[in-house]
């Protein structure tokens, strides 16, 4: 038995990478499930499928819940929970390594194999100041979210607003879509300033490190300006949020008589929640008009930056695809995005990606359409909402068979580690080691 573990100990070690990530995202789900399951955790009793399946969304930063937190679960268990969203969203290799750093100043060559395939950096980029710089500018953000916060649901009377505050702010930045509010932000639409502070601490989140690194090094005079990866991400964020917030204000009236500054926040909100796979929502999703769900289905499924908080097939996956097309009806040899030449093997990553990834979400639905009683939108939605660690619902999810929960939960995990990512875990042969194309395993 002893040579045994000494074995699977041996092989964890010296597995790639991206296994070894995989593995240890698995490893965490099962300890939060295991946590979530004590009584003192719990208010009232929670199955251990729908324990397994609220761990799994926390970790994937998707917020997708059979249950209502605030009602089923202690301050443990939410407490078990936000730290399950935090380990998610900035990737709990980071907390480890972090800790090496503070003592060490340096990382091990392995540690920076791993390192490096889990924050999928570019090459100008080294792993411990970047690693020191998510901590810090992780902390920052969160706390400067969580003042304002406190004073919006202190003015509400919300009950205990500081936690309130914290919970949200964690959950904001790092896109997890968990909320203590029964109906998510439905009882603060008209809220401004709830409004703006959400989506700030979304977009910075689902912008990623590597943007804020970035941009915070051009600030300061270190680089004279922003990264091709930077300025992909950034174009197509903003594109992307200005179009679906102007369609969605075009095609929807939200079921009222609404000024229109109140549709358009409306629209921005739900734009910027599918597009950073945040997971908020201001309105009931499914009472949204078709055209308006096929679009936050399709911002899902592209959603947010590698090295984010977010998931979907992430920006720069979508700006090279888009690219790839574009070059190939002017007929051009090469793949461009703007002036500049996108690597042939950075393509070739995209294209699989997408593959990958549609297949998945097709098999998904295919599989949940057998499973379960709901209409093809409904099911598609929640399969895409699962897949991209997003979090919007319309309404269905606490109404799934186990079946149907066991596979949402698989897409959730899925989702988190990246299809392509998962693909290479189960069949890479554990000698190669894989760096710089792995683009869809996001922080």
């Amino acid at each position: 038995m002893k040579d045994y573990l000494y074995q699977v100990l041996y092989r964890l070690r010296n597995s790639n990478p991206i296994r070894f990530v995989t593995l240890g995202y698995l490893i965490y789900v099962l300890a939060g499930f295991v946590l979530l399951s004590l009584p003192v955790a719990q208010n009232t009793a929670v199955s251990a499928l729908d324990n397994l399946f609220v761990a799994t969304s926390a970790l994937s930063t998707t917020g997708l819940s059979p249950v209502t937190v605030s009602e089923v679960y202690t301050f443990f268990g939410q407490l078990v929970i936000l730290i399950l969203i935090q380990l998610g969203g900035i990737g709990y290799m980071t907390f480890g390594s972090f800790v090496v750093l503070t003592t060490k100043r340096v990382l091990e060559a392995r540690a920076k194999n791993i390192a490096e395939a889990v924050f999928s950096i570019p090459k100008n980029f080294k792993i411990e100041e970047f690693i020191i710089s998510v901590i810090l500018f992780t902390a920052v953000i969160e706390i400067a979210g969580a003042i304002p916060l406190f004073f919006i649901f202190l003015k509400s009377g919300a009950p205990n607003p500081i936690w309130q505050a914290i919970f949200h702010s964690v959950s904001a930045f790092c896109t997890a879509g968990f909320g203590l509010f029964p109906n998510s932000f439905e009882g603060f639409k008209d809220d401004f300033g709830l409004n703006f502070v959400i989506s700030i601490l979304s977009i910075l989140g689902a912008l990623g490190f590597i943007v804020c690194v970035d941009v915070w090094k051009v600030i300061r005079g270190k680089q004279k300006r922003p990264t091709f990866t930077t300025r992909i991400i950034v174009a197509a964020t903003f594109w992307l949020l200005v179009g679906g917030t102007a369609l969605i204000f075009l095609t929807e009236s939200f079921g009222g008589q609404y000024s229109p500054e109140s549709r358009l926040l409306y629209s921005f909100f739900q734009a910027m929640t599918a597009l950073t796979t945040v997971g908020f929502n201001t309105v009931t999703i499914g009472t949204l008009t078709r055209s308006v769900i096929m679009l936050l289905t399709i911002l899902m499924i592209i959603g947010a930056s590698p090295s984010g908080t977010g998931g979907g097939l992430k920006t720069t996956t979508f700006s090279a695809i888009f690219a790839l097309i574009k070059s190939t009806m002017q007929g051009s040899k090469e793949v461009r995005f703007g002036n500049e030449v996108i690597p042939d093997d950075r393509v070739r990553t995209a294209v699989a990606t997408l593959s990958i990834y549609l297949t998945t979400l097709g098999i998904g639905t295919y599989l949940l359409l057998i499973t379960e009683p709901f209409s093809f939108h409904e099911v598609f939605f929640e399969s895409a909402s699962a897949l991209g660690t997003v979090g919007l619902s319309m309404g269905i999810t606490a109404s799934l068979t186990s079946l149907g929960k066991i596979l949402i939960t698989l897409m959730m995990f899925i989702g988190r580690v990246g299809p392509l990512t998962f693909g290479m875990a189960l069949f890479v042969k554990p000698q190669l080691i894989f760096d710089d194309e792995v683009t869809d395993l996001a922080v």
